[in-house]
């Protein structure tokens, strides 16, 4: 049994990370057909204006994926993006001295958004979906209302538009921004006890209520996080466009979630990448620029972007995981429900609670021990309840026979 753990694991590893391979073969797909079709797309000119757009997107997608990992949704998004951007120019009033002041502002408004949801959601576990739609509406109307005290086509301040117009690298600044920030998301899942404590609260809210995190504290943090990288992207789109309008927000309802869903997030919480995240990102936003570079008429450029956030659902992340179970399933047979490839079907099972439960849950609890030394009693028995709660895919698997 013991020889059989490392190609199960193997295995589960494989399955688990072939949940992201549709983004990044749709991106090769797309520079394909730009080559072929619209080679102005793949221009300098054209990746100049992939660059920046595509870093937009990625930033909200990139707060909307926090909400989708806890099993939630934002449809706040365009408010707080628009709310941003407009405290830059009215809180800004065209000072490169009050930069830092409109930026922090901008923050703050976002973090009493965000924590909005939060209580709403993670602390009377309302609706998510009713609920941020309800906040969103109602930012929208403090928006429109801030809107009419700023003289109109008021320009950020002058000093931001310039520094974020600079390259670096022969990329705009903007860009690298929205790097910093991906891979910061990275290194805080990967490595530090947070990150991979929050993975397994959206991947299994109930075995970490039995152990002890407070899974509502993380579910407000994540709308919180999310509200501010909002409102960072509106704030950036603003200092890229130099005179944002009421309507700034407005494409980035449904992009955000399109980009989660093709970058292979599970919809019901748990597992993510920032970096697949990003990848769609730049898809969508590769997808916008060539259909303008074919000339296509808007109405066409929406129905294309239906089909592919369509599509994106066919071949999601969840469906991938459950394809590969019935494979591997099929090719373990009838009496095999002890073997490497049995076992490998349980750990992928549902897709982001058993791998989340495969890649975080050990080392959640080897991370409690450490902090849990002085109460051994305590410590031994919360572990316990969260490896039965956790192990509970694999024991159903071999109870149904798989």
């Amino acid at each position: 049994m013991t020889p059989a753990r490392p190609a199960s694991s193997a295995i589960t590893s494989l399955v688990v990370g072939s949940r992201y391979m549709p983004v990044y073969l749709a991106l090769a797909l797309l520079v394909v057909v730009a080559a072929i079709w619209a080679p102005a797309t793949l221009s300098s000119a054209g990746l100049s204006a992939i660059a920046p757009f595509g870093t937009f997107l990625a930033i909200a997608a990139l707060g909307q994926m926090l909400v989708i990992m806890t099993g939630g949704i934002d449809l706040s998004t365009p408010g707080t993006f628009t709310l941003g951007a407009l405290i830059m120019v009215g809180v800004g009033q065209l000072s490169d001295d009050r930069i830092l002041i409109a930026y922090l502002t901008a923050v703050g408004a976002a973090v009493a958004i965000g924590l909005l949801n939060g209580l709403l959601i993670g602390g009377l576990g309302l609706n998510a979906l009713i609920v941020t739609l309800a906040v969103g509406q109602i930012v929208i109307g403090v928006v429109n209302r801030y809107y009419t005290t700023i003289a109109v086509q008021s320009p950020v301040p002058p000093g931001l538009s310039e520094w974020t117009a600079a390259r670096f690298l022969g990329v705009s600044r903007i860009f690298w921004i929205g790097l910093v920030i991906m891979l910061a998301l990275v290194l805080v899942f990967r490595y530090t006890v947070v990150g991979r404590r929050f993975q397994v609260v959206g991947a299994n809210p109930v075995a970490s209520t039995i152990v002890g995190l407070r899974v509502n504290m993380y579910q407000i943090a994540a709308y919180v996080v999310a509200a501010v990288l909002y409102a960072t992207a509106g704030v950036l789109l603003a200092a890229h466009l130099g005179t944002p309008g009421v309507t700034i927000g407005s494409p980035y309802l449904l992009g955000p979630i399109a980009a989660v869903v093709i970058g292979g997030a599970s919809l019901t919480g748990g597992l993510a990448s920032p970096v697949s995240t990003w990848a769609a990102a730049v898809f969508l936003a590769g997808l916008t620029q060539m259909m303008r570079v074919m000339g296509l008429p808007t109405a066409l450029q929406y129905i294309v972007f239906g089909l592919v956030i369509v599509g994106g659902m066919l071949v999601s992340g969840d469906r991938i995981i459950k394809g590969a179970e019935r494979m591997i399933r099929n090719r373990s047979g009838p009496g095999n429900g002890d073997g490497p490839l049995a076992a490998t079907a349980g750990a992928s099972r549902s897709g982001t609670r058993a791998s989340a439960g495969r890649l975080g849950l050990r080392r959640l609890n080897t991370a409690s021990t450490r902090e849990d030394d002085d109460d051994p009693t305590t410590n031994d028995g919360a572990h316990g309840r969260f490896g039965a709660d956790g192990g509970r895919l694999h024991g159903r698997h071999r109870r149904d026979g798989g």
